[in-house]
């Protein structure tokens, strides 16, 4: 059975790592995807990657106007919208996040618009079109382990960490507002994971041996896009109905694991 069959759902961030990922196994799942990034040579690989199954365009997720815009042409195009996957984000470190004495106005506003902000955006559209559509429907949104777990020596970007933990709150807040219109809000919290954003710890050997001890399951290694796309697929089908207001991490062991002192 295809989890996901008949399934249209909208993915903000599906032309690159973890959001290229979840992509590929919603379709593989049954559905069909919508999808955009701001970076035209990501939308022509996406394009090839994805097949006919995806529709995919060029556009931000932090402009507003784009956002709604998208919502209404995913919605006329496929005649109704079942769920949203919120993953675009990053670290707003070459703007000026880092720990709060160092951070910028710059990196500040950059990051909250990157990851908080745009978030709001295609949240808010989302369920505007699902009330005009009178059903339910699924969200979920991209978080990180660092909202509710930090790491102060490696990964000390407190704008970034800032705008992950105000992700949870406001995901549950709506969880629990929307629960009557059947609409669900649930966030996936991944630990570090292969993506661009993660080339900078990646490359350093003593952060990868900070890893294999906080990330110990599987041997103890980074995460892999792939390893969040199970969970993906379960909260935007049916079988999470009875879910909503949920914070899963998907952590690789980092949560419950102490290894502050290495």
């Amino acid at each position: 059975m295809l989890t996901l069959e008949s399934k249209n759902i909208i993915i903000v961030g599906g032309t690159s790592g973890l959001g290229l990922s979840a992509a590929k196994a919603c379709i593989a799942a049954g559905a069909k995807i919508f999808t955009f990034s701001r970076n035209p040579d990501k939308v022509e690989q996406a394009k090839q990657s994805l097949g006919s199954s995806a529709e995919v365009v060029i556009g931000s997720a932090t402009d507003p106007n784009f956002v709604n815009s998208a919502i209404e042409i995913a919605a006329r195009k496929f005649g109704w919208i079942h769920a949203l996957y919120h993953v675009a984000g990053g670290s707003g470190r070459r703007m000026g996040d880092g720990p709060l004495h160092q951070i910028t106005d710059q990196g500040w506003q950059y990051t909250l618009d990157l990851n908080l902000s745009s978030v709001f955006y295609s949240n808010r559209a989302v369920v505007q079109q699902f009330l005009q559509q009178e059903s339910g429907g699924s969200i979920l949104n991209m978080g990180s382990v660092l909202g509710f777990s930090p790491s102060p020596k490696y990964f000390a970007t407190h704008a970034y960490t800032t705008s992950k933990a105000a992700l949870v709150g406001m995901t549950t807040s709506m969880a629990s507002y929307y629960a009557p219109h059947q609409i669900r809000f649930n966030l996936i919290a991944p630990a570090l994971t292969e993506t661009p954003m993660a080339q900078r710890a990646a490359a350093s050997a003593e952060i990868m041996t900070f890893i294999q001890h906080k990330q110990p399951l599987d041997g103890g290694r980074i995460g892999k896009p792939v390893d969040l796309d199970a969970a993906a697929v379960f909260f935007l089908s049916d079988q999470s109905r009875f879910v909503t207001g949920q914070v899963l991490a998907v952590d690789g062991g980092w949560s419950v694991t102490d290894a502050t002192s290495l």
